[in-house]
């Protein structure tokens, strides 16, 4: 059964016209999929096939466990969003990026393609003086209509800074990290496993925290 009616599929087509490079999905999933995985493995199909200019790559988590190190996936379904020549600019989405949070998806995807995202010469400044490793995770809801916003706002340091992550966690699907991080209220942000911000945060307060860290 068809995920998407018609009607989205053309408008999905059109926003995907605005790729200008390849982006390659690099989705990890195992063998005998889990009720999510299974979801986001045929949202995955659908949506890739509406663009020329998608590719996906599936991996099993367990017999692919080197790949999955190696680009920081710890835990499934997971999307590593990189560029047609495999560069990975740090973007992860852990869960369906469904509901609202399919515009954070689409957004990655525009951005790894090539299309910027254009931040004053102020805050660029500041992002590219960190040097240390950076973690961002953004605990979200899919019908959070808050959670795209802080979502794209940590992809786009992510993808201005090579030091810096950036991952979606979809919160009900990943119980044990939301209890581990008393995730109560979307989005919510954890930098570097101990730092916390709540809401749609701008660039700014991102920066507040991993300047000091």
């Amino acid at each position: 059964m068809d995920l998407f009616t018609e009607q989205i599929k053309k408008q999905l087509q059109e926003i995907l016209q605005k790729l200008q490079n390849k982006v390659t999905i690099a989705f990890f999933t195992q063998e005998f999929e889990c009720d999510s995985c299974k979801e986001t493995h045929e949202f995955l199909d659908e949506f890739v096939a509406l663009s020329d200019k998608l590719e996906m790559k599936v991996y099993d988590f367990k017999q692919d466990s080197d790949i999955a190190k190696e680009y920081g996936v710890d835990k499934i379904p997971a999307m590593v969003i990189l560029t047609a020549k495999d560069k990975d600019n740090g973007i992860r989405f852990f869960g369906l990026p469904g509901g609202y949070e399919i515009n954070s998806f689409i957004s990655s995807l525009l951005e790894v393609s090539g299309q910027k995202h254009e931040l004053n010469d102020e805050l660029m400044k500041r992002i590219n003086a960190i040097k240390k490793n950076v973690r961002i995770q953004v605990f979200i809801t899919l019908g959070c209509p808050h959670c795209p916003g802080a979502v794209s706002n940590a992809h786009h340091l992510a993808m201005s800074n090579e030091h810096i992550s950036a991952d979606m966690v979809d919160a009900s699907s990943f119980n044990t990290e939301s209890i581990k991080y008393s995730v109560s209220a979307v989005p919510k942000i954890i930098i570097n496993e101990e730092h916390e911000l709540v809401g749609n945060q701008p660039i700014e307060k991102y920066l507040e925290i991993i300047e000091n860290l």
